[in-house]
């Protein structure tokens, strides 16, 4: 039956990878694969087994569909939460704080500008949220269809680099710091922001000797300005406090060690009732553009439902033990510490990073001394590839997926274009962090 997992799995992939040919939603291809993958899991559960603890609790009675679904729900009330709250900054068009000051239509000077930002922002909100806010800023700045995926997809790569170098800035780099391998904040931020950043400049570099030519920035209809209920005060404020509320989420889940997505909602929230008070006295008209309740009914609920698919399928992998049979295989058969952890970046780009981090967690026990010793060698690694290693597919990593989802990139069309680059990017990274720590 594991075989039999490995192959809807595999037939799921491919079906979202040729979502176009085929003219089947991706959504609807995950969605097949996570349900039927778990279907077959059960199947495969032997007769006179309590069939309702081993879905509640695992075979192990450490995990199960239920422990799985609330972590799969917590991705992706953080996803609608963070949707939200940009969709109502771009509501009120916001970003204008920010593309305004954004002058230069130079392809490659935009690339460095955003690509900067990006890194830098993604250690502080996280990679998932911070590739939210740049499709929505992407969308002020590029026209092109073709060319806005291209800039979104390399800051896809921007994201997953900023955020492997910060205990906040990537869902793997939390477990390693709060499962205490990687337990000082400086010692990871020194080890691995040089790393980190050379994953994003190397193919900056190379591109800048490739693209050429200026964007097309979007025309704004005559007259849109009045058409806005929203009022420039308004708009700045709205700003503000959603920027405010992005930067609240790592602060609140540091002090009441609550899930992320309590302080995404707890932001939600205050934006909802301040937008209700500041709104209250407008037309119905102008009024029901710009509140969160109609914001809401445009959220793109085909990207949570391919988020729930994908979630889904990998944690029937994980549930099967098939994920926790390819570490131990690394462990046999490559050996090296530095090569297993390139292994499971690139494997990252496959499957979610967090089964494969919390296998090799459960793997490797931490040592008093040497490379698996708490902020020793293996660990920093592991946080730096599992961190950047997904972005070799579109499909590689949470701040992909979303991409994905709501600029409808295709994967092929990823593979073909930034693939490589962010294979460049990543090997050239991991040789600096390599080179560092010999």
């Amino acid at each position: 039956m594991e075989i039999a997992i490995v192959v809807v799995f595999v037939l799921g992939y491919l079906a979202i990878a040729l979502e176009h040919p085929l003219h089947i939603d991706k959504a609807a291809s995950a969605l097949l694969l996570g349900i039927i993958c778990w279907t077959l899991y059960v199947f495969s559960i032997p007769d006179g087994s309590d069939l309702h603890h081993i879905i509640e609790h695992g075979a192990s009675g450490e995990g199960g569909l239920i422990h799985h679904l609330y972590e799969i729900s917590s991705i992706l009330f953080f996803l609608m939460g963070a949707m939200t709250i940009v969709e109502t900054v771009d509501a009120h068009e916001g970003f204008r704080v920010i593309t305004d000051k954004i002058k230069t239509t130079n392809k490659v000077k935009l690339l460095w500008i955003l690509s900067i930002l990006t890194f830098f922002f993604s250690a502080i909100l996280d990679n998932l949220t911070t590739t939210i806010v740049m499709v929505s800023l992407l969308r002020k700045l590029i026209e092109d269809k073709k060319t806005r995926w291209f800039f979104v997809g390399f800051l896809v790569i921007a994201a997953n680099a900023g955020g492997a170098w910060s205990p906040i800035g990537d869902v793997t780099t939390t477990m390693l710091w709060i499962k205490q391998q990687l337990p000082s904040t400086p010692i990871i931020v020194k080890e691995l922001l040089l790393p980190s950043l050379v994953t994003v400049i190397v193919p900056l570099i190379f591109l800048s000797f490739r693209m050429k030519g200026d964007v097309t920035r979007p025309v704004r209809k005559a007259g849109r300005e009045e058409e806005n209920p929203a009022s420039p005060k308004e708009r700045f404020t709205i700003f503000v406090l959603g920027v405010a509320g992005l930067l609240f989420v790592p602060v609140f889940k540091t002090i009441t060690h609550l899930p992320p997505f309590m302080g995404m909602m707890l932001s939600l929230g205050m934006i909802w009732a301040v937008t209700e008070i500041m709104h209250r006295k407008k037309p119905m008209e102008d009024k029901k553009k710009i509140t969160v309740l109609w914001i809401l009914r445009k959220i793109d609920s085909g990207s949570v439902l391919f988020f729930l698919g994908i979630l889904l399928g990998v944690a029937a992998l994980q549930e099967a033990g098939l994920l926790q049979q390819v570490a131990m295989w690394l462990n046999d058969t490559v050996g090296n510490i530095y090569a297993i952890d390139l292994t499971i970046g690139l494997l990252s780009a496959i499957v979610d990073n967090v089964p494969l981090v919390a296998a090799a967690q459960g793997m490797y026990p931490i040592a008093a001394e040497g490379v698996f010793a708490a902020s020793g060698d293996f660990w920093l690694f592991l946080a730096y590839c599992a961190g950047t290693g997904g972005s070799a597919l579109i499909i590689g990593s949470a701040a992909g997926v979303a991409a994905m989802g709501l600029e409808r990139i295709d994967f092929i069309w990823y593979m073909k274009k930034l693939s490589l680059l962010a294979i460049l990017g990543y090997l050239a990274g991991a040789g600096v962090f390599i080179l560092l720590s010999a």
